[in-house]
């Protein structure tokens, strides 16, 4: 990464909230939250975004579907720190989580869960070809019109971090904590 970041020391204002908060919970401040301390206030408004984006569809349908966009893209770095919060929120052992990472339609996901990572993902790869049919699928497993908005939102918002987070060339950090087999399946999709 070429771009210049603010330093960790003596970080104030919005910068050295968003450094206290990687340091809170990892121990060490991420790269890429190094890279979006460059404008605080474009990291602020995606926060907000997503702040209003999670409370229809839950943390839950946020994480799988952010996990399954970024597989798409693909985004090591989503893929790691997103595989994590999904450990750490405890609705998936280490095993069904690794299969998610690998294959998620062969991992004993609900239909709904399903739904939603097949959405997400193929908005992530070919957005043009996406017609009502895709969003009848997530109607037809008990989305409302609401739910199925904050949806395509959450692959669309996944989108644009990781893509910006890709052009920029941020290195790739592991999360700190999380299994190695479970590192190992979240990157599966970028070996094949």
């Amino acid at each position: 990464m070429i771009i210049e970041t603010p330093e960790v020391e003596g970080a104030d204002g919005a910068v050295g909230e968003m450094y206290d908060d990687d340091l809170r919970h990892h121990g060490m401040v991420f790269a890429h939250t190094r890279a979006m301390a460059v404008n605080p206030e474009a990291h602020a408004a995606f926060e907000a975004l997503i702040g209003a984006i999670v409370p229809s569809i839950g943390k839950r349908t946020y994480e799988l579907v952010t996990l399954a966009a970024a597989r798409a893209i693909p985004s090591p770095h989503c893929l790691l720190a997103h595989g994590e919060k999904l450990r750490r929120m405890g609705d998936y052992d280490d095993g069904q989580l690794e299969r998610i990472a690998r294959d998620y339609l062969d991992a004993g996901l609900e239909p709904a869960d399903l739904a939603v990572m097949a959405f997400a993902e193929k908005l992530s790869l070919d957005p043009l070809s996406m017609t009502d049919v895709d969003s009848q699928r997530l109607r037809d497993v008990g989305f409302t019109d609401r739910q199925i908005v904050d949806v395509a939102l959450a692959a669309g918002v996944r989108n644009f971090f990781s893509r910006a987070i890709n052009a920029l060339a941020v290195p790739v950090e592991e999360v700190p904590g999380t299994p190695e087999p479970l590192v190992d399946a979240l990157l599966s999709p970028l070996l094949d």
